[in-house]
Order: structure tokens, then C-alpha cells, then sequence
């Protein structure tokens, strides 16, 4: 902005107030200079840069890879419950889990002022909590981690040693995992402590039965048909997510598999649904109210960064009829 303010020989307010397209163009001779100069030089207007508090407007920018997934919904609404209590209101975008569209999707609520973001979309290559640290724009990470932004979550690696241990503990040993993908801190740490009870009991991992995946209901048929339909299958599954479960389930039908007496079967977060399904799923309870007033208290208060500003909520196993004891 000075480079261009020098060429264009105004002040750089001047620069920034004919660059704001939030305000109407001017015609002078002195902003064609600087619209001339900006162009010359490459010069664009970095949104996250720009002040975010010129005014507060008791809005909370939300970014969720997708509203169809009901963990992301639920989450969503359990933030816009809390951000309620503290006299904020919550607005929600999704990235599809897209880094490009993450990142137009957080300039896009900046730019309509928001106080603050909170993202469920970080992932582990992910620049954007970077650039808002840098920037100083008030954020927490939510579900997700990334290590050093503010961030609330279940711990996801007590919950994927929760699952695994349950199944140990009902006899099995032919244990495979749905992964989820690896570009998440939650699938990553979930899968983490699978290995982690497997090892402390002295069990192999079967490599061909840890899949990745995402997190969708249809890749949890994907991936559960190519580790159901090997020759030799586990006894049973835990699946990082309750959609990839519910996938599984589709998969072990077209199989004609029966779940919990052929194939025992663990999933994650314990959604609404999980009870309610044919055979209802056992699957590890998140509190997600918990988890999302956290992740307001984070944003809104004055949080050191690094691991004095990460909250994890304790998970717990809900055990149901989809996962039984190994004869």
C-alpha cells in the first residue's frame, strides 16, 4: 500500500479508502492515479489484513465443510446456541472441505464485518489459521485442531482408544479401522488411538483393514465393501465417523453380513441417528454443547496461543446392539 501510495503520489489512507470496494468508487483524478498504480504494481487488497474491528457487529463468521453432514449441523447449532447466551449471533458458510474455498469463504464473512471466526474446516496443510494468527484476526478452531490456533474438541485420541478397547474388550482381535482422512487432526488422532490400544494389548494392526477414507456415509460403503470382501475379514470395525459406520452397515448388507452377530461395529460421535438405526449403532459420545461453548469462550476472551488455549472434552462410549461379544 505505500509502494502504491508513492506511485500514485497520495497519502495511503487515500490508497486504502479507493481500494475498498465496501465503499462507493471515486471519479477523482487522484484515485484513477492510484487505481492505475495498484494495477501497475500488482497490487490487491488482502481482506484478512484489513481491520476487523472497526466497529463491532455482534456477528460470529462460521466456516463448516458441509451442513449435510450432521455432526457439522449440530455443531454449528450448539455454536449459534452459545454465541446466542453471550448476545452474538452466529452466521454460517461451508468450504467442502476445499482449501480455496475455506479461504473465500473466510474473506467473504470478514468482509461483511464479522467479529471473529470460528472454523470446523481446518485441516493439517490447512494455511488459513496461519494467516488469521499472523493477521490478528480473532479465531478458534473447532473439532479440528491444528496444534497452536485457539481450539476446542473431543480427545480424539482417548475416543479412538475407547472404541478399540471396547472391542478388545468383548474378545476381538481381528480389529480393522475406517479411517476417515488423514488430512484431519480427528482422523488422524482417532486412528491414533486404535493403534494405541491394539498395541497395549499386544495385537497385531492388519494393515489391509485400515482404510482411509472420507467422511461421508458413501465412502464408509466404499471403504467397509473393500475390507469386508477380502478373503480373509475382521470380526469386527470401529469407524471414525457414525456416517462412515452407517456406510459400513450398507456395505456389510450388500455382503449379507449380519451386524452384531457376524460383525461387530463401533462409530464416533454418537449422532442422534446412531440409536435409532435397525440395529442401533455403539458409537463414542462427544458433548458437542460443551465443545462449542468452549470454542466462543476462546474467541472472545484474550487467549495465549499454543497448548495452554487447546480444551478437549472427554469422550465416553455409548455401547449398543451393533457391537457384541466375539465367540
Amino acid at each position: 500500500m505505500h509502494d502504491v501510495a508513492r506511485a500514485a503520489g497520495v497519502s495511503t489512507s487515500t490508497v486504502s479508502r479507493v481500494l475498498d470496494e465496501r465503499l462507493p468508487p471515486s471519479r477523482s483524478r487522484a484515485a484513477q492515479r492510484v487505481r492505475e498504480a495498484a494495477k501497475a504494481l500488482g497490487y490487491k487488497r488482502d481482506i484478512l489484513a484489513s481491520s476487523l474491528r472497526r466497529g463491532g457487529t455482534g456477528t460470529i463468521g462460521v466456516l463448516v465443510p458441509r451442513l449435510s453432514d450432521t455432526v457439522m449441523a449440530l455443531i454449528y447449532e450448539a455454536i449459534a446456541r452459545a454465541a446466542m447466551e453471550r448476545h452474538y449471533f452466529a452466521i454460517v458458510a461451508t468450504s467442502g472441505d476445499d482449501p480455496e474455498s475455506e479461504r473465500l469463504a473466510a474473506e467473504s464473512l470478514l468482509n461483511r464485518r464479522v467479529d471473529g471466526l470460528i472454523l470446523a474446516t481446518s485441516r493439517l496443510d490447512d494455511q488459513l489459521p496461519s494467516r488469521l494468527r499472523d493477521q490478528g484476526v480473532p479465531h478458534a478452531l473447532v473439532l479440528r485442531t491444528d496444534g497452536i490456533s485457539p481450539s476446542s474438541l473431543g480427545n480424539d485420541i482417548q475416543g479412538g482408544y475407547l472404541a478399540t478397547r471396547h472391542l478388545l474388550d468383548l474378545g476381538h482381535r481381528d480389529i480393522g479401522l475406517v479411517a476417515g482422512p488423514g488430512f484431519t487432526s480427528s482422523a488422524r488422532d482417532r486412528q491414533e488411538g486404535y493403534r494405541r490400544a491394539m498395541q497395549e494389548a499386544g495385537v497385531s494392526v492388519h494393515e489391509d483393514w485400515v482404510m482411509e477414507s472420507g467422511f461421508g456415509i458413501e465412502a464408509g460403503e466404499t471403504a467397509g465393501y473393500q475390507i469386508l470382501s477380502q478373503q480373509q475379514r475382521p470380526s469386527a470395525l470401529f469407524a471414525v465417523n457414525d456416517n462412515l459406520a452407517i456406510g459400513v452397515m450398507a456395505a456389510a448388507h450388500r455382503l449379507d453380513i449380519s451386524i452384531g452377530s457376524s460383525l461387530s461395529l463401533v462409530g464416533y460421535n454418537d449422532i442422534p441417528l446412531a440409536s435409532r438405526l435397525p440395529v442401533a449403532l455403539t458409537s463414542v459420545h462427544i458433548p458437542l454443547d460443551y465443545v462449542a461453548h468452549q470454542a466462543i469462550e476462546l474467541l472472545l476472551g484474550e487467549r495465549p496461543q499454543g497448548a495452554d488455549c487447546i480444551r478437549l472434552a472427554m469422550p465416553s462410549l455409548i455401547p449398543r446392539a451393533s457391537s457384541v461379544r466375539h465367540s
